[in-house]
């Protein structure tokens, strides 16, 4: 069967191009060889939100009292419940994206696909049948899983990977995170909250360590104040899996420490999806384990794309999606511009949150631009003192001269619902006056952002 376009991967990339694309009038097939949605929708983005939402409710309830509000001294977590309406979360989403692939015509292909040369796919499917289908376009939005060290191997039950992360049986009394990016970050303080005894572990200097210092700082201050152990500059040299507890080895500044634990998350990242996709036999290029592709996402063979989490930039959802809408408005002769990943935000879902995009206070200075920056915190907005979430500021750079709005850094409650803000106006081309000069609504945190960018000028009000 022939399709103006095959989508290898119906994740956030795969999902938003094959939609796309039969919008602008193209016969679309998707192959997937799991859930419809891909990680993101199943096993990433959505599930941990729906843990994390969990972990936020009952932290409130714990506090009822300092809202005034009596709710009883039982207050108890049903691990198995929380983990039930997580996975109820997925699901709902991943029918959602079956009903809009319904709706736009899409068809999907069950199995595992590899690229033929000649514009070709070949479909194995789980019983074992193989079928070939040819397109003249070929978009590979195949993502991403866990990436394993060495020395730490993931068997899913005393050293686990995200997936088994999240579907857990039973709550662990103890747990070491290895890694704090978003990933690490957000299962740490999930477990931390249910009340799991938790070791965060960091090689580099700073948690969040893609972040601005100042929020790395402000976050593991936060996490310290919730009980959680944070280790940086620290890497773990081994697992003792052998007994009961994991006793866990971690080389320190100091010293060496042993910690016990009942199971160890390894969340150092991820490693791309390439591995028996048909590229070598079709002549695509790759290089460091992400395909080679234009600034349109053509790789070196024409008539095959990628996207995602397999191509260089931000392994992030948001990036994916723009990137297929790119991809295939360009595959039908738009003209379209292509993706700007200096003004991609990157959100943490922790608490605090953390949201940012453009430079940090460290990457403008190294890169000899003249700066002014402007805090404001939390502590002095009418509306995080009534919410009762004060932790956190909001940050922001302008280049001296011109204005130019050249980085933003949040860490605050519900902060992840600000930071467009600062994309549209990055994107629009902003300077600081023109946010100074609009109008932000009181009480609410975003005032904080036109507060941190007076601060930046010397015509703060509230601090």
């Amino acid at each position: 069967m022939n399709f103006d376009i095959i989508v290898i991967g119906s994740g956030p990339g795969g999902y938003v191009a094959a939609i796309r694309a039969s919008q602008l009038g193209f016969t679309v097939a998707v192959v997937e060889k799991a859930e419809v949605g891909g990680i993101c929708l199943n096993w990433g983005c959505i599930p941990t939100k729906a843990l994390l939402k969990s972990a936020s409710v009952f932290n409130y309830a714990r506090h009822a009292a300092d809202y005034g509000v009596k709710i009883g001294e039982d207050i108890s977590v049903d691990f198995e419940a929380i983990i039930r309406r997580s996975r109820g979360v997925a699901d709902t989403m991943s029918k959602g994206i079956q009903f809009l692939f319904r709706k736009n015509k899409i068809e999907v292909i069950s199995g595992t696909g590899k690229v033929l040369p000649g514009k070709k796919v070949r479909v194995t499917a789980n019983d074992g049948g193989v079928a070939v289908y040819e397109a003249a376009h070929i978009i590979l939005a195949t993502g991403a899983r866990s990436r394993e060290l060495p020395h730490l191997k993931i068997d899913g039950k005393k050293i686990i990977g995200y997936r088994q992360a999240m579907t857990l049986e039973k709550q662990p009394q103890s747990m070491v995170v290895i890694g704090s990016g978003a990933i690490g970050s957000e299962f740490a303080h999930f477990y931390n909250t249910l009340g799991t005894k938790v070791t965060l572990v960091e090689m580099l200097p700073n948690v969040v360590p893609v972040e601005d210092e100042e929020v790395s700082k402000q976050l593991e201050r936060s996490f310290k104040k919730s009980g959680m152990k944070v280790y940086t500059s620290s890497i773990v040299e081994s697992v003792d899996t052998s007994g009961e507890l994991c006793k866990v080895t971690i080389k320190t500044p100091k010293n060496v420490e042993l910690v016990e634990a009942e199971v160890v998350l390894s969340a150092v990242g991820v490693s791309t999806n390439i591995e028996n996709l048909g590229l070598e036999e079709t002549g695509i290029q790759t290089e460091r384990g992400k395909v080679l592709v234009d600034e349109y996402y053509r790789t070196s063979q024409e008539g095959y794309y990628a996207i995602g989490d397999i191509v260089k930039g931000p392994a992030l959802a948001h990036v994916a999606s723009r990137e297929g809408i790119v991809c295939v408005e360009k595959i039908a002769g738009k003209e379209v511009l292509p993706v700007d990943y200096g003004n991609i935000p990157g959100c943490t879902y922790t608490h605090p949150e953390v949201a940012s995009v453009g430079y940090t206070e460290k990457a403008a200075i190294e890169a000899g631009l003249s700066i002014k920056t402007g805090k404001f915190p939390f502590t002095a907005s009418g509306k995080a003192n009534s919410s009762g979430f004060r932790d956190g500021f909001i940050k922001v750079i302008f280049e001296a001269d011109s204005g130019k709005w050249l980085g933003a850094h949040f860490i605050g409650e519900n902060v992840t619902e600000m930071i467009a803000e600062v994309v549209v106006a990055r994107n629009m081309g902003a300077t600081a006056h023109d946010i100074l000069t609009a109008v932000h609504p009181h009480p609410t945190m975003s005032e904080a952002v036109m507060e941190a960018v007076a601060a930046a000028y010397g015509e703060v009000i509230h601090i």
